[in-house]
């Protein structure tokens, strides 16, 4: 080492001390000529060499060299490894460092603690090092890694449970669902995520699980029910749903698991013993209350098939026809039954003739009445049965048949044998009708279907603007009944409804009207005119269709076009 400093090393020492100290980092200042011109104290943090090496006039190759005899350098770990780094090799590599125009690094000085390092090469030679410990920005950022890792760890193991399970924020909108929560909805994760109930399920059910979330929030109790759940595909889903608040005071959140034991719950009745695991079956479907219902029967169905078996769509489900399936088939049961009861149809099954007599004797007992039997062509003793058998019209099914024929044809069957001798606990009778003397004139101008209460309010407001009688229907079943009683000369439907879409009783009216010598005009109303929206009024026998929001204008000139006597009066 030099004896003396240059006299390029004459600086402020004491502000450069204060600097270093007030920012928190070691500076080291060497000349072109690589002497140490100064080093602040705090460098002794970093690297414990003798105070000596860090004196003005040190070569920085001396320097390097005492910070490599500590074994506290840059980028090693004392005692990680048994091969020691050649002492020349790393001098020579970090004096080319130094004489870089600008370098930064962030490297490990430790075991436990990492350093930022950022060189300067000045346009004069002058060299600066400055030092900062990044230990705790550098375990932050580890932390955050890791933490992003669990979550898709976490992410990757709620997707493969069986069991729906989503979770909710304080505003109760979800903000995680795993893929079997968004298969029963038939909706994809960004479609569901950042919306509530609300916007999946009906106003009742939404309110009702919006209770029981604000239950757990404000309480932390958790809370249990046993629910039926009908999926976006109609087969049935029962499931014990719990739901639990996680999180910190002020940050909640609730955590709902639907535990599906479709298959595996057995409630037994007066104490009965259990059955053989092979037979485990619900025996009380009544302890689950209703909850989400997905399934679109008009979308599963196939509408021309409907739509060419005539007068037996008015079956569809405002006459909640009664139907047992027998079968040992379990897949034909569970497909079956599903489809039938998404269609509006009272439908069970039994799976031998024990149960099939106990059935028939409950029945009895109840003083109902079974409106058909489907008969699997492989059920044991079936040749017996169906000799015996005079209860009810049986249709023989079998495991390759499609679910929407045998629905169209247990209509059909339903359909001739109500023609010859109608049900007498059927409230409504198409058929009567039809024999029926011509209707009177229409007692009201234009009936509206449609469920929605501000766009009712819209349609009377604009045919009370236009001097137009008219009564309003809030769901398809009812659309029928009031077309029945009041015969209206128009009837402007809408074609997503609950309980009976717009389509099926359009379908429903037009079966009626055959052998009246009558037709009247129903116009469909759609949301969005979609191709399969456009088809589906044509197939369902609609004559037109408007698009919402509907107008005075547009509503005119559908009575000018199908009411032109009411119109050209109203006009003047």
């Amino acid at each position: 080492m030099s004896d003396g400093a240059p006299s390029g090393a004459d600086i402020n020492r004491v502000i450069l001390e204060s600097s270093c100290d007030a920012l928190g980092m070691a500076v080291l200042v060497c000349s072109r000529d690589d002497t140490i011109l100064f080093a602040s104290r705090t460098m002794l943090q970093y690297f414990p060499v003798p105070a000596e090496a860090l004196m003005p006039g040190t070569r920085l190759r001396d320097f390097l060299g005492a910070v490599y005899d500590t074994g506290v350098r840059p980028g090693t770990v004392p005692e990680s490894s048994r091969r020691r780094t050649n002492r020349e090799e790393w001098i020579a590599e970090h004096m080319a460092l130094h004489w870089r125009e600008r370098y930064e690094s962030v490297e490990r000085a430790g075991r436990t603690r990492w350093v930022s390092m950022r060189k300067r090469r000045l346009s004069s030679g002058m060299g600066i090092l400055s030092i900062s410990d990044v230990s705790d920005q550098k375990k932050r950022d580890e932390q955050l890694q890791t933490d992003l890792e669990r979550v898709e760890l976490t992410e990757q193991i709620l997707d493969a449970q069986p069991n729906p399970i989503c979770v909710k924020d304080r505003n109760l909108n979800y903000i995680a669902v795993n893929k079997a929560f968004c298969l029963i909805h038939d909706l994809a994760q960004d479609a569901i995520l950042g919306r509530s109930a609300w916007d999946l399920v009906e106003s009742e059910l939404a309110e009702r699980f919006e209770q029981s979330d604000r239950m757990v929030l404000d309480t932390g109790k958790p809370h249990s029910q046993a629910e039926h759940i009908v999926r976006a595909d109609g087969s049935d889903l029962w499931v014990l749903t719990r739901k639990y608040r996680v999180g910190m005071p002020g940050r909640h959140f609730v955590v709902t698991c639907m535990n599906d034991v479709t298959d595996i719950a057995v409630w037994y009745q007066n104490g009965e013993a259990p059955q053989a695991a092979a037979s485990l079956q619900i025996r009380d479907y009544s302890i689950f209350a209703a909850a989400q219902n997905f399934y679109d029967p008009f979308r599963a169905l196939n509408v021309q098939q409907l739509v060419e078996a005539g007068s037996m769509i008015e079956t569809l489900p405002a006459r909640g026809l009664r139907v047992l399936l027998a079968t040992d088939d379990r897949e034909l049961e569970e497909r079956l039954v599903a489809r039938l009861r998404g269609s509006g149809l009272d439908a069970c099954a039994v799976r031998d003739a024990d149960e099939l007599h106990a059935f028939c004797v409950a029945v009895d007992e109840a003083g109902l009445k079974l409106d058909i039997l489907l008969l699997d062509t492989a059920f044991p003793e079936r040749q017996k049965i169906a000799a015996a058998w005079r209860d009810s019209p049986i249709l023989p099914v079998s495991a390759d048949h499609d679910g929407a024929a045998v629905l169209a044809e247990v209509f059909r069957v339903c359909s001739e044998r109500a023609g010859v001798a109608p049900q007498p606990e059927w409230s409504l009778s198409f058929e009567a009708e039809e024999i029926a003397p011509p209707p009177p004139a229409p007692q009201v101008d234009v009936l509206v279907a449609e469920d929605n209460q501000i766009n009712q309010f819209v349609f009377s407001q604009i045919l009370e603007g236009l001097g137009v009688s008219h009564r309003i229907a809030a769901n398809g079943r009812e659309a029928v009944e009031l077309w029945h009683e009041l015969q209206p000369a128009l009837v402007l439907m809408d074609v997503s409804m609950p309980v009976m879409n717009g389509f099926d009783a359009t379908v429903a009216i037009r079966a009626a009207e055959k052998g009246r010598g009558q037709k009247t005009p129903i116009i469909g109303v759609t949301a969005q005119a979609l191709d399969i929206d456009l088809q589906q009024c044509k197939a369902s026998g609609m004559d037109d269709h408007i698009m919402k929001p509907v107008s005075p204008d547009m509503i005119e000139a559908v009575l000018r076009k199908f009411m032109p006597v009411k119109a050209i009066r109203t006009a003047g």
